[in-house]
């Protein structure tokens, strides 16, 4: 059984994480320009939720190590001390900010932090992703493009062995998986993990057309299953490392975005989802819109991954 977080509406929410000290959840309102975490215990009468303004659309983030946050703002990554400090520059973005926002993204488990850009105009596949090393060493911090041609960068996730990564793009209804040496940070064996079917000519979610939804944001289990939001599908897919689909999970909102794990034993299970440009019917029917969902679930969560810097 879903439930919505109270106060926790968004026009299009996405990047969540759970954050074990603090015990809240995080999540940003792209389009609303903002960060947001829990206060409390969740489903509490006296929860809150903080919203933090920020200057430019967030695309992703991820906790800090040693406190605070980094994350991806339009024109390159940033670093935030302390919840609604300063914002100082890292890292610039490579592409033209005028066409181009990063998108989602979050941190490997050695503490490197990875971003996926997006084209807004949908026009073409020059849209990349990005790993972020500023782990303490003699090494200067540095920004490496790792996968590029894709139109719009999601569904990134790593296994729990550390030796696959995966990456949608939303554009092209696909999934891709990679073999991954985490210590060397290299990728091979390019292959294709889920390939959906584009949504049907003229499709709108009213018509009797099956049409699963399009690859967003994702998270891998303790057992390695990767799950993954089907923007406009309704639906949460979760899929053996094989690739086989082992569960389709029904969610009330047409558009989810992004799931995470949280809580203190990792099995509840946390979803982002949208509402900016939806038809007014649609938000009618599904007044959950725009909310972060949870659930409690069987199989565990894995941790957050921390910047190292």
């Amino acid at each position: 059984m879903w439930t919505s977080i109270e106060d926790s509406l968004c026009e299009l929410g996405e990047s969540p994480f759970w954050h074990p000290h603090e015990r809240a959840l995080y999540w940003l309102d792209i389009p609303g320009r903002a960060v947001l975490r829990t206060r409390g215990e969740i489903g509490s009468p006296t929860a809150t939720v903080e919203r933090w303004a920020l200057p430019t659309e967030p695309g992703c983030m991820a906790p800090a190590r040693s406190g605070g946050l980094v994350i991806a703002l339009r024109d390159g990554i940033y670093r935030a001390r302390e919840w609604g400090g300063s914002l100082v520059a890292m890292a610039r973005a490579e592409h033209d900010v005028r066409t181009m926002r990063f998108n989602d993204g979050k941190c490997d488990a050695l503490g490197r932090f990875w971003a996926g850009s997006l084209n807004e105009a949908k026009d073409r596949a020059n849209a990349a992703l990005y790993c972020f090393d500023a782990r303490p060493g003699d090494v200067s911090p540095t920004i490496t493009s790792m996968l590029e041609h894709v139109t719009t960068a999601n569904g990134l996730a790593f296994s729990p062995d550390n030796r696959t990564l995966y990456w949608a793009d939303t554009a092209a209804h696909v999934v891709r998986a990679w073999d991954w040496d985490a210590e060397a940070n290299t990728l091979s064996h390019a292959r294709v993990f889920q390939q959906f079917d584009p949504k049907p000519a003229g499709w709108v979610p009213s018509t009797p057309t099956h049409y699963d939804g399009r690859p967003d944001g994702a998270t891998v289990d303790a057992a390695g299953h990767y799950w993954v939001a089907m923007f406009e599908g309704a639906q949460l897919l979760r899929f053996a490392p094989t690739g086989e689909r082992v569960a389709a999970i029904a969610v009330p909102v047409q558009c989810p975005t992004m799931p995470c794990f949280g809580g203190d034993d990792l099995r509840t299970l946390f979803v982002t989802s949208g509402r900016k440009g939806r038809p007014a019917d649609e938000l009618v029917q599904r007044p959950a819109s725009g909310t972060v969902l949870s659930m409690r679930v069987d199989t565990p969560g894995l941790p957050v991954n921390f910047f190292e810097d």
